[in-house]
């Protein structure tokens, strides 16, 4: 009876690569705080407080809505550079971009109360699991296997002897 050998199993995974899995996880990431933010206005009174002027203990105005745009513009944009910016250069970024946020991920318990603190709690978790993700994948992101034809520092001499040969 013959064997089947590459037949493909129902439910095999293809490899997903690395930029797919980073942009995947910025995109999780960002909407993740944008509705952690959204969540907030939930808690009572906490509309008002916005209407009188105030983010937790900040004064609302045009340099705050900034820094607000740029801490969601930034996962916004690795999105875009996870999936277009070379290897090297996609590792680098990634692993310090995630590294700049773990701070801040933190810094929003800043404001929490402790009715408040186990959400606060399981959200900047998740956050930070995120990170952790992000973090790993761009640190093990594969490296090449070195040709078995080309020497690992090629000497163009060599190289092109070995090509007209």
């Amino acid at each position: 009876m013959p064997t089947r050998t590459k037949t493909p199993k129902l439910l095999d995974n293809a490899p997903i690569p690395v930029q797919a899995k980073l942009a995947a996880a910025w995109t999780s990431f960002m909407f993740l705080v944008i509705y952690i933010d959204y969540f907030h206005l939930y808690q009572p009174g906490e509309i008002d407080v916005i209407r009188g002027g105030e983010i937790f203990v900040f004064d609302i105005t045009g340099t705050l809505m900034s820094i607000f745009f740029v801490i969601i513009a930034i996962p916004s944009l690795m999105v875009l550079l996870s999936m277009t910016l070379p290897a090297r250069a996609n590792r680098a970024t990634n692993l310090v971009v995630a590294s700049l946020f773990i701070p801040l991920s933190i810094f929003n318990a800043a404001g929490a109360t402790w009715d408040w603190a186990f959400y606060y709690g399981l959200t900047i978790g998740v956050e930070l699991l995120i990170l952790a993700f992000i973090l790993r994948s761009a640190w093990t992101w594969p490296r090449p296997a070195p040709s078995a034809t080309m020497p690992s520092s090629p000497d163009r001499e060599a190289v092109r002897a070995q090509q007209q040969a």
